[in-house]
């Protein structure tokens, strides 16, 4: 699973010619989940088959973020981590086109010969079973089969993906896994290991003195991931990896109720300085929760049976699949 330069195209009309006329992939794909990679799969073999570019339609933000922007949607991959994603299983090229109430209002047929046929010229649709588009949600699966035998492409839909146990899996199901903590459950589902990337800021610089500097990274409001230490392995922005643990919370020793949601992340081996730097943390294993310390001396001393936890985690991890491999294992610029 190499990694290949993909194409992040923000707006569909910019949609460069010479990737005209392939194989399409349209959807959420919020999380690129194992349900989702088996409709990736199925469009990336139809493009290779043909000899035919492959690449994804996908929509920012969320619609229901659109629709209900009191209850944003907790992001499982924003934007860049899906293109990261994307590119790592063999796309050419991500639409993120901006989905806004306008774009919505849009009628089945205009998205059908304004967007597939006249900017993505597509050749061959590949969607959910349960896909519907424009206005109302008017556009069903059977209105874009028959669209398809109008304008001359042919549409795949492909069937729920249930795991081993006989259950569907949906990305709601991974947010829930995440809510509780059990990365490990969200890993068998995504088949990679869930990840955050946000650039690492200046904190009260609290850690270095007790000997545990960190790199901290503000995450969205919205981000539902149980509060809590965890082993994970850090990417910095030059593709090198470091193993760590990390705090996940509002830090309840050192800081009042209400502050922002922070992840800390303490780099095993590692002296440098990280501020700004862009990085990836892929969550390995929840170690426990978030506990208030009386005073720092405790505090330090957990900081230490931490670390110990988290080597030996980490020490035996092995990928839960070729795409983990090159997420979590393989140092990639």
């Amino acid at each position: 699973m190499g990694h290949t330069m993909m194409l992040r195209v923000q707006e569909v009309t910019r949609f460069p010619g010479d990737l005209k006329g392939g194989v399409v992939a349209i959807g959420n794909f919020d999380g690129v989940h194992r349900g989702h990679q088996a409709v990736l799969a199925q469009a990336l073999d139809a493009a290779r088959a043909e000899n035919l570019a492959a690449s994804v339609l996908t929509f920012e933000p969320h619609p229901r973020t659109v629709f209900r922007p009191d209850e944003p949607v907790s992001r499982i991959t924003p934007a860049p981590m899906k293109a990261t994603i994307l590119g790592h299983l063999g796309f050419d090229a991500v639409v993120e086109q901006p989905f806004n109430r306008a774009f919505s209002s849009q009628s089945a047929g205009e998205f059908v010969s304004g967007i597939l046929c006249g900017c993505l010229g597509v050749r061959h649709v590949i969607t959910g079973y349960d896909f519907h588009f424009g206005k109302g949600r008017e556009g069903n699966p059977d209105y874009l089969t028959q669209a398809g035998e109008r304008h001359g492409f042919s549409v795949t839909l492909v069937e729920q993906f249930s795991d081993e146990g006989g259950n569907v899996v949906s990305s709601s199901r991974i947010r829930q896994a995440l809510a509780q903590g059990d990365v490990s459950e969200a890993a068998s589902l995504l088949g990679y290991r869930y990840a955050v990337t946000a650039e690492v800021t200046h904190g009260k610089k609290l850690g270095r003195t007790l000997g545990y500097p960190t790199a901290n990274m503000a995450l969205p409001p919205e981000t539902n991931l149980m509060p809590g230490i965890y082993a994970v392995r850090f990417r910095r922005s030059n593709g090198i990896l470091h193993d760590g643990v990390a705090s996940f919370g509002r830090r309840p020793t050192v800081d009042d109720d209400g502050a922002a949601l922070l992840l800390e992340t303490y780099l095993f081996d590692f002296a440098g300085d990280l501020y700004g730097e862009t990085c990836t943390v892929s969550l390995v294993s929840y170690l426990r929760g978030e506990e208030k310390f009386e005073g720092l001396d405790p505090l330090i001393a957990q900081m230490r049976s931490d670390e110990a936890d988290a080597r030996a985690v980490l020490a035996g991890i092995k990928p839960v699949s070729p795409l983990d491999a090159t997420l979590t294992f393989e140092t990639v610029t």
